[in-house]
């Protein structure tokens, strides 16, 4: 059966379901709101996600009519994804040997991230019978209540160990043995090191009842399996050198589990780190722009807290004397600017607890206090979180002071300014 065949049977099939939480059918012959568009894919996601079809009839018996509405979908999705923060797409289905008239344009909707109700034009929309409503409060704080899921301890259906990159998980077994020996735990070296790859993922809970997690996948999967099961789990590295739109001079993209490129990661920023003199009395110190340990914990803390449920990647822009840091999902419920060095609230704690337990992570939670540490310890400014949105952490590292920053009342408590 060709393509086009398989996908007319598959139309044909959603024609014959039944209109509710997951489908919507619209005719639109010639064309359709973009705003009623964006409110249903809205509403579609807060439901569990599913597609709305403009072509067909609502009414049954159900036929297609074809629809000439959004004569470039490409455009159409890349404005609602640019409105609403979920990786949404498009088919075109041609029935009856592919005539004009027979057009039918599928939109993809994704579900809603856990804990995470969908927004736009300022309200959280919902499907009742045939019309467009606003949530209840009832639903919305049913919605809030499920924060405390960790959704990378999911399994992945269809996850194998074939899936995993074998090196990535003995780059994971030598970082837990050396932080077992540094704690001269020679009992627990000898145990890591006998282990099969298997038990070792289970004893660090990777493995869940016998099903690989979505951590796992994070952490060490293969280039084919991130793309299959979770494409958005990616780091992208731009090097710029102005400010201006256009090309970044060197751009690379690491799609593939943590500890296959987390080292390599580091050497790209370090490749344009220059130094700068830092001056106590009369003593005068090269240091170098970035500093390798708030770095580190920065992209560590971008890996263990971001939303992977949310479309869009983990961007790092590097410029001469400054490093930017770009993190799908918003700060955690009850984390603000604020309180940010006082309170915890991991998002992803299957991530943040394997990355403990080999070391990367020394204390769990307190990440962003080293980063604030090690940024005053060498009189450079706080991370600057000044762009950080609902669903983005945006926040920067810059080589020297300019400004004073607005800083956290821990931060002030802890430093004595």
């Amino acid at each position: 059966m060709s393509t086009a065949t398989a996908k007319i049977a598959e139309l044909e099939e959603w024609i014959q379901d039944k209109e509710g939480e997951t489908l919507e059918f619209k005719k639109a012959v010639n064309r359709f709101d973009f705003e009623v568009l964006a409110k249903y894919c809205t509403a579609l996601a807060n439901e569990g996600g599913g597609k709305i079809l403009l072509g067909v009839t609502d009414e049954r018996p159900r036929q297609i009519v074809g629809s000439k509405a959004f004569d470039q979908p490409e455009r159409t999705r890349k404005g609602l994804c640019e409105r609403i923060p979920l990786a949404i797409d498009f088919e075109e289905i041609h029935h009856q040997d592919c005539n004009a008239g027979s057009r039918v344009l599928v939109f993809h909707i994704p579900p809603r991230p856990v804990g995470i109700p969908i927004k736009y034009d300022g309200r959280y929309w919902m499907r009742q019978e045939d019309s467009l409503v606003e949530m209840s409060e009832d639903r919305l704080r049913k919605i809030f209540a499920e924060s405390g899921h960790d959704f990378t301890a999911d399994p992945v259906p269809g996850l194998t160990l074939g899936d995993l990159d074998g090196s990535s998980i003995e780059a994971f077994r030598q970082r837990w043995m050396a932080k077992a020996a540094k704690a001269e735990d020679q009992s627990l070296v000898e145990r890591l090191h006998s282990l099969s790859s298997e038990q070792l993922l289970e004893d660090a809970e990777a493995i869940v009842e016998g099903q690989l997690t979505y951590a796992s996948l994070i952490l060490f999967g293969t280039p084919v399996a991130v793309t299959k099961y979770l494409a958005a789990a990616e780091i992208v590295f731009e090097y710029r050198s102005t400010d201006a739109s256009g090309p970044a001079q060197d751009r690379k993209e690491y799609r593939k589990g943590f500890f296959g490129y987390y080292d390599d990661l580091w050497t790209q920023i370090n490749l344009r780190n220059d130094k700068q003199d830092f001056q106590e009395g009369l003593f005068v110190t090269p240091i170098s722009t970035f500093g390798e340990r708030p770095v580190r914990e920065a992209i560590l803390n971008a890996v263990s807290h971001r939303n992977y449920q949310l479309g869009g990647s983990i961007f790092i822009r590097q410029f001469p004397r400054r490093l930017e840091i770009d993190s799908p999902g918003g700060l955690p419920v009850g984390i603000t600017l604020e309180n940010i060095l006082d309170r915890q609230n991991p998002r992803n704690r299957r991530v943040a607890e394997i990355l403990t337990r080999c070391g990367l992570v020394e204390r769990s939670g307190q990440g962003m206090n080293l980063i604030y540490e090690e940024q005053i310890k060498q009189s450079k400014p706080i991370p600057d979180f000044a762009r950080t949105e609902r669903f983005r952490i945006r926040h920067s590292y810059a080589s020297s002071k300019k400004s004073r920053k607005r800083r956290p009342r821990s931060l002030t408590r802890m430093t004595g300014c």
